[in-house]
């Protein structure tokens, strides 16, 4: 009888020789379909289509990382030297009283502008200064200064009538007393302000059956981690670690801590009663955006819709007024994303007459002036008054898997070098870089970087369960100390 699809395969041919009558086709699913004798060309790299696919990295290079054994880290920043109130009231003309604000008091029993101190007074609105004396006679009230300007209106000797019921700001300047007379009352307190931050406790772990580990498939692989050759199984416990190793950063990053009467809080009573012993009442940590939200600044599109270099350069020295009004700290980094990168490229090459490198010319103090080293870092530098700048693209914006699917954050400027704190609990000052992060650990217990293996597979015999299982867990929070000093852009 003739050869059909369904009997070929019962006659082989003598030789191996490929025939219309002598294979089984199993690739229509249906008869006696051996087509997959034809296997295909199996390439046994692993293709890289995404490159190094880790966005870690950002706190390596502007922080360090130090114990802590407490469930929360508290510190002290110095508070500003020279006094002054803002938001003052004045009164009516002829009327020597100026009203500061309970806001500005803060927890201070009274203002800290004694009797004989000089003062001058600005009205922001028509951009008007005047000196003034602080009575030395009579003893100031409470949220109350009496003085008297040195120059003032000549109808009433006392406030220029644009004064009159203005709001206005004040700060000392010196005093003035007579001869022969008792020294100042009082004196200034030196006031800190408090900052705290709290841990969080990060886990992950990869997990493969029994089964599964004795059904080996090699595959060549070069992994962000520097791990190269063939795996098998161990492949994903690979990634499981570079993404463990994300999280924390990302974590230190992006943390929130959460509002006692909102979000998951107000919904779970899941933090105060989660684990032995447990006793946060809030859940989160706040993260390195959080920070500068609330103590930092904030400078909302950048450039603009201005064409290239234009509207930059405006911006950025406007940033450079406010960093001399704050710590004026001479050396900066800046992490941007790849459209405000070019925005700094652009600005500084409309500078340099078209020539990017003639305005290159920081002097690379913080990488001990040698411009090879910050250029092997991926930053490069330049100078814009009396600051220095290092310029590098942070990845993690540009991610499309992270922030660069949000687009929101262009970039951050940080302080380089560090800052001197008071610790509350080693009691004394202590000088810390500004971005640092604390991490879990006494003699009996290391969490910064927790890894174990449990399971009956792979050599583990810690339980029943037919799995090999890796743990990964720390426990951190990061500190963000003079915030004031930070710079976030967004869009």
């Amino acid at each position: 009888m003739p050869f059909t699809a369904q009997n070929a395969g019962l006659l082989p041919a003598p030789d191996m020789m490929l025939q219309t009558t002598n294979y089984l086709d199993f690739t229509t699913g249906a008869g006696n379909d051996f087509g997959q004798q034809y296997l295909p060309e199996l390439y046994e790299q692993e293709v890289e289509r995404f490159g190094n696919r880790t966005i870690s990295g950002f706190l390596r290079m502007v922080g360090a990382e130090m114990p802590m054994t407490s469930d929360q880290v508290v510190w002290s920043e110095q508070n500003r030297l020279h006094i002054s109130y803002a938001g003052c009231t004045m009164g009516v003309v002829g009327n020597a009283v100026i009203t500061i604000p309970a806001a500005a008091l803060g927890t201070a029993a009274s203002q800290a502008i004694r009797p004989g101190a000089t003062i001058v007074v600005t009205e922001p609105i028509s951009n008007t200064s005047v000196t003034a004396l602080v009575d030395p006679t009579i003893a100031q009230l409470p949220g109350q200064i009496t003085a008297y300007p040195y120059i003032g209106d000549p109808a009433t000797g006392n406030w220029p009538a644009a004064f009159a019921l203005a709001t206005v700001n004040i700060f000392v300047y010196g005093s003035e007393f007579v001869k022969g007379t008792n020294t100042m009352a009082g004196s200034v307190e030196p006031q800190f302000t408090q900052f705290n931050n709290k841990p969080i406790i990060i886990k992950d772990h990869f997990e493969i059956n029994g089964s599964d580990t004795a059904q080996i498939g090699w595959v060549e692989v070069a992994t962000e981690d520097g791990t190269s050759g063939y795996l098998w199984y161990l492949k994903s416990e690979s990634e499981t670690r570079l993404r463990f190793d994300d999280y924390l950063e990302m974590a230190m990053i992006e943390g929130d801590l959460a509002a006692a009467a909102a979000g998951i809080n107000a919904q779970t009573s899941y933090f105060a009663t989660a684990g032995t012993g447990a006793t946060a009442v809030t859940g989160g940590t706040q993260g390195l955006f959080s920070a500068i939200n609330a103590r930092g600044n904030v400078w909302q599109g950048f450039a603009g819709a201005a064409a290239p270099g234009s509207g930059a350069l405006g911006d950025f020295d406007a940033i450079l007024a406010q960093l001399d009004a704050q710590g004026a700290i001479e050396e900066n980094m800046l992490f941007l994303d790849r459209a405000t990168a070019l925005d700094f490229d652009d600005m500084i090459a409309a500078q340099a007459g078209g020539g990017y490198a003639a305005a290159t010319s920081a002097s690379y103090g913080l990488f001990d002036n040698n411009a090879d080293m910050a250029l092997n870092f991926g930053f490069s530098g330049f100078r814009r008054g009396s600051y220095d700048f290092y310029k590098t693209d942070w990845k993690y914006l540009n991610d499309a898997s992270t922030r660069g699917m949000a687009a929101d954050v262009q970039g951050v400027l940080v302080p380089a070098g560090t800052s001197t704190v008071y610790d509350q609990i080693l009691g004394q000052n202590i000088r810390r870089p500004f971005l640092h992060v604390r991490y879990r650990a006494s003699q009996t217990d290391d969490r910064r970087y927790k890894t174990w293996i449990t399971g009956s597979v792979g050599g583990a015999y810690t339980d029943g369960f037919d799995v090999m299982r890796v743990n990964f867990l720390s426990e951190r929070c990061l500190c963000v100390q003079a915030a004031n000093n930070f710079v976030e852009f967004i869009a």
